[in-house]
């Protein structure tokens, strides 16, 4: 069986006061000043990523806590508020390395450990079914049990299947073309790029780093 892990089955429970677990299959409660940027929890049966958390003092010795989270599975970015002391409840997310296989009308990956095979859809891959390449590695999150995100390697090499021919001797770098991948994605390189070439693209934006 492939090992899981969760963020916090890797720190004893007694090592945090503010963090309370009823029975193994209950959630992990937490107070609203837990929640720094990074932290995911939920709520309504959603997990939210702090992306920015601000503590603020008010009178009588009281604090209120402001964040602004993003939705994992719908990529909405919200401000909540909570009184400082407010429970919330943490997210049971956890990752997983994996390694993808092939598109056969379904994206299918692999458990390296398992050897199991499963699909994730394209709504749940985003931007990074664009730069899947047979047999590299990507990170799976899962929530309740189903994949909510796939993240790649910041930047991967790819060939280039065809793109224009440039001029001979250019190598200015700010005239761009369009140029096929080899997995059929379609990106904006230099002039001087030519089929074959092997080029480094930043997987988060698809823009052209340098050749490889």
């Amino acid at each position: 069986m492939a090992e899981w892990y969760t963020r916090w089955s890797q720190k004893p429970l007694g090592s945090d006061p503010v963090r309370v677990r009823l029975s193994p299959t209950a959630p992990i409660i937490m107070i609203a000043t837990d929640l720094k940027t990074g932290r995911i929890y939920q709520e309504n049966g959603q997990p939210l990523q702090v992306i920015k958390y601000e503590h603020i003092k008010v009178s009588r010795g009281s604090a209120n806590v402001k964040v602004r989270v993003r939705n994992l599975i719908t990529g909405q970015v919200l401000d909540k508020g909570y009184i400082a002391t407010a429970k919330v409840e943490d997210a049971d997310v956890q990752t997983k390395t994996t390694q993808y296989l092939y598109n056969d009308g379904s994206y299918i990956f692999m458990d390296p450990t398992t050897f199991e095979q499963f699909s994730i859809s394209e709504d749940v891959l985003g931007k990074a079914a664009d730069f899947l390449i047979e047999g590299e590695k990507a990170i799976v999150q899962y929530f309740d049990g189903r994949p909510i995100s796939v993240d790649l390697p910041a930047s991967l090499v790819f060939e280039i299947q065809y793109t224009e021919p440039g001029y001979k001797g250019n190598t200015v770098t700010n005239v761009q073309k369009e140029a096929t991948l080899t997995n059929g994605t379609v990106v904006k390189v230099p002039i001087f790029i030519k089929i074959g070439d092997k080029i480094k693209v930043d997987t988060r934006s698809g823009e052209y780093i340098s050749k490889a």
